[in-house]
């Protein structure tokens, strides 16, 4: 059976690790509803993380529907993102999106990302 989980060594676990994506941010796309921050981490395969402020999704069920969504989507291009640490922060509206907009909007920045990080 197929290891679908996400493990420590997948996510950035604590605020030095985001702060290090904040601050020296190398890679930037964007959409209305999210904003992805990357960095190379010299690691052999990449980690992410995620913000999902109250203020931009007021909903529990919500918040945990979009970093749901954004782990699958980030699970499934992982491998051509190695060597890299992702920060995803959602903005406001993020929660109007349903499922599958969700998903093709992330698929979309994903795929601009690799652009800029291959390119």
């Amino acid at each position: 059976m197929a290891d679908f989980g996400f493990s420590k060594n997948s996510r950035l676990l604590n605020a030095t690790d985001y702060k290090i994506v904040f601050d020296n941010a190398q890679f930037k796309v964007s959409c209305h509803q999210f904003l992805v921050l990357a960095i190379s981490n010299r690691q052999p395969q990449s980690r992410l993380g995620m913000v999902i402020a109250k203020k931009h999704v007021s909903g529990a069920v919500q918040r945990n529907r979009i970093k749901r969504l954004i782990r699958e989507s980030f699970r499934q291009v992982a491998a051509g993102f190695a060597g890299l640490d992702l920060v995803v922060l959602a903005r406001k509206d993020a929660d109007k999106l349903d499922n599958r907009a969700l998903t093709e909007k992330l698929n979309g920045l994903w795929k601009d990302l690799s652009c800029k990080h291959l390119g």
